[in-house]
């Protein structure tokens, strides 16, 4: 998959500025896509020169000119194209996990503050992500969106970014807490140790 997709895919919800663009990336699209602003305002021009988006001028009164973005039928005709191609398996690619997977050969605290750490920006994007999802349903409870909401691609795609989340906030914590306990373990004195285990 190419950043072109994922902005075309975005794109589909209405017509966007590139600011507007990237806060949307930065809510919803991020749990599955991370791109920087600069990246979707380069991708934006070259998907213009392509035909697949549209862009207008917007004059705006005391403030700077800004320039507004839309699907055009090539877009939508690229998104076919990407939707009938095969996917490829995704896979982890993830420096605390190498962390994780070296800690029994080295210092084990600075590898549980980041499990900590970890846990706490998953916890601050399930929160967002349960409101973004709120915001996306509207009126409409779960079961009624899921049957007849507008747009469920935002929103099945916004769940499993939040069950990734909530996954990732629970092994981050559970891991940073046996290794607490086995650091703990550790430095007892061996003679309080064994008295445990014998009684």
């Amino acid at each position: 998959m190419a950043l072109r997709h994922a902005v075309l895919a975005a794109l589909l919800d209405g017509e966007f500025s590139g600011y507007q663009l990237a806060k949307g990336f930065d809510i919803g699209v991020a749990n599955f896509w991370h791109a920087l602003p600069q990246q979707l305002y380069a991708e934006l021009s070259r998907l213009e020169s392509d035909g697949l988006v549209a862009g207008r001028e917007v004059v705006q009164e005391g403030r700077p000119n800004k320039r507004m973005f839309r699907v055009t039928d090539a877009g939508v005709a690229e998104l076919e194209r990407f939707a009938a191609a095969p996917a490829k398996p995704s896979f982890i690619r993830d420096d605390l996990l190498v962390k994780v997977q070296a800690v029994d050969g080295v210092d084990a605290a600075p590898v549980i503050a980041q499990l900590q750490e970890r846990a706490a920006v998953a916890e601050a994007k399930v929160e967002v992500l349960g409101k973004l999802l709120r915001r996306l349903r509207g009126g409409l409870d779960e079961a009624e969106f899921l049957l007849a909401g507008q747009r469920i691609g935002p929103y099945v795609t916004c769940q499993r970014g939040l069950a990734f989340e909530r996954e990732t906030r629970e092994w981050c914590l559970r891991t940073a807490e046996l290794l607490e306990r086995r650091e703990s373990a550790r430095r007892a004195p061996s003679g309080s140790a064994r008295r445990g285990q014998g009684g």
